[in-house]
């Protein structure tokens, strides 16, 4: 039977079944060999550098989460990467008794931001790499008012 259809092959084909399969097994090892190097390309392809993760972490957190309550009269509205100065931009409202400039100043939060920056674990890379933090407090009151805005650079938090 197989002598059948070598014999077959060889008519059909004009040439050996031997050929023929050295042709798929060679066809097969040229197909993995292409496959390989295209994974190779795209996994180096797919590598994100560490701006654009920042930006499109900053973006997808605000498309998703925001303008969302992180605490009694505070609303964070969104985050932004900024590339040229390697800035993380955290935009909030505050309304209520916390959208008061003076009552702002007294408590001085400079200090306590600073400290969530030095703990934040999330932001690990970020530091690492030197980035920089930015808070700004808008009014509710009287929209287009800052009430406090502080940036933190690589000296403050290491």
């Amino acid at each position: 039977m197989i002598h059948f259809i070598h014999k077959n092959i060889e008519q059909v084909c004009g040439f050996r079944a031997a050929d023929l399969l050295f042709l798929i097994y060679n066809a097969s090892m040229k197909r993995l060999v292409f496959l390989s190097i295209v994974a190779i390309l795209g996994l180096t392809a797919c590598q994100e550098s560490l701006e654009d993760r920042c930006a499109r972490e900053a973006r997808e957190y605000t498309e998703k989460k925001c303008p969302a309550p992180i605490g009694e009269n505070i609303v964070i509205d969104s985050i932004v990467f900024e590339r040229t100065s390697h800035t993380m931009c955290y935009y909030y409202t505050l309304s209520g008794n916390a959208d008061n400039a003076a009552a702002i100043a007294q408590a001085s939060p400079r200090k306590a931001l600073l400290e969530s920056v030095r703990n934040n674990t999330a932001t690990r890379n970020y530091k690492e790499a030197g980035y920089n933090f930015r808070y700004i407090y808008f009014s509710k009151k009287h929209p287009g008012m800052v009430l406090f805005d502080a940036t933190f650079t690589e000296k403050d938090y290491k």
